[in-house]
């Protein structure tokens, strides 16, 4: 126990637990790419976006037992939060490693949690990186609902998770795309957050929420477009956490997931993901503890950021205060809203 944050040991998971997401096709590709890590498995490993190495089967298999240990922790009841910040690793399809994801520990945990009896689960992916392995592995599962609000294909990989992508027969409104433009901010993705996740997230009424915060929004994250702040991030993570306690019981689970700028955006972002959580905010003024300060020049030559803010008011508009047809941000939300809403029974201009 370290302050308010219990933290807990994971096991790698084992083949059959693996299985409930992935096919075996995948897991002998990675067990065997653990091993000999020039050899050609298949299966998107060993590719440029996602490189083999020595134990990754263990080491991803570590990840996803992780998050899956949370979730069904959280459906007996013997946690309210539950964080995994090595988790959230979205891009891994059920056949699939893709996008530095080997294994998709967020789609295994939701798995747990339809195993064990929850009958509705949202999934809110922030990520800049359209969350596309999971919505694929759910795409016709009408108990789960993914929520990606990512950079446009039109500009980041994946490419995929537009407006009109809304799950498949029998489960449409299932899956909700926001696209936004490169370039947005806090203003315009904290709008486009607020927008289209809490009507959806309301709607459905989980049992459980389950969100994946990947910092790569941030400004300078240097395989992105968008210009979110630290400010930012942590808004949303207040955000995720009263939707959960609003909705679901206070029942959450949230994942980490893409983050690239090492010094000064990662340990501040989910730092504040674990303080929300623990229902021990940090102020955005707070210092950063010294022997971090120190840890940073030492080992990289660098000075690391002082304080736990970019010095940003992470305001926004809400969606209430009127829509602007000439924004290219409510140009997105406007068309996910128009997408997805009539079928969960919301109105498109208002809800």
């Amino acid at each position: 126990m370290f302050g308010h944050v219990e933290v807990v040991d994971a096991g790698v998971a084992g083949v059959d637990l693996l299985r409930t997401v992935h096919t075996a096709g995948l897991v002998e590709a990675v067990q065997r790419a653990s091993v000999d890590t020039r050899a050609d498995v298949g299966h998107g490993v060993g590719t440029l976006e996602t490189p083999a190495f020595a134990g990754m089967h263990d080491s991803a298999a570590r990840v996803f037992s992780g998050s899956v240990d949370l979730a069904r922790a959280l459906v007996a009841g013997e946690i309210d939060h539950g964080v995994n910040f090595a988790g959230g690793l979205h891009h891994a399809s059920a056949d699939a490693a893709s996008g530095f994801c080997v294994y998709n520990d967020c789609a295994g945990a939701i798995r747990a949690m339809l195993d064990a009896g929850v009958e509705r689960v949202v999934y809110v992916d922030t990520d800049v990186h359209h969350g596309d392995g999971t919505e694929s592995i759910f795409w016709d599962e009408p108990r789960v609902t993914t929520i990606s609000v990512h950079e446009s294909g039109h500009t980041l990989f994946p490419g995929t998770g537009y407006p009109g992508d809304v799950g498949g027969a029998g489960a449409e409104g299932t899956a909700v795309n926001v696209a936004l433009p490169a370039g947005t901010g806090d203003a315009g993705w904290l709008r486009a957050v607020h927008a289209v996740v809490r009507p959806v997230v309301r709607a459905v009424e989980p049992q459980v929420l389950v969100t994946q915060h990947g910092c790569d929004t941030h400004v300078l994250d240097p395989l992105a477009n968008l210009r979110v702040s630290v400010d930012g991030q942590r808004a949303a993570a207040v955000m995720m956490h009263d939707l959960a306690h609003e909705v679901a019981g206070g029942r959450w689970l949230a994942l980490g997931g893409g983050g690239y700028e090492l010094v000064d955006v990662v340990p501040r972002a989910w730092t504040h993901l674990v303080g929300v959580a623990a229902h021990h905010p940090i102020e955005p003024t707070t210092a950063v503890p010294q022997a971090w300060l120190d840890y940073v020049t030492e080992a990289l030559g660098q000075q690391a950021p002082r304080r736990m803010t970019d010095g940003e008011p992470a305001s926004f508009s809400t969606w209430e205060s009127g829509y602007d047809p000439a924004d290219p941000v409510d140009q997105a939300v406007m068309a996910t809203r128009k997408a997805v809403f009539p079928l969960l029974g919301l109105d498109p201009w208002f809800d």
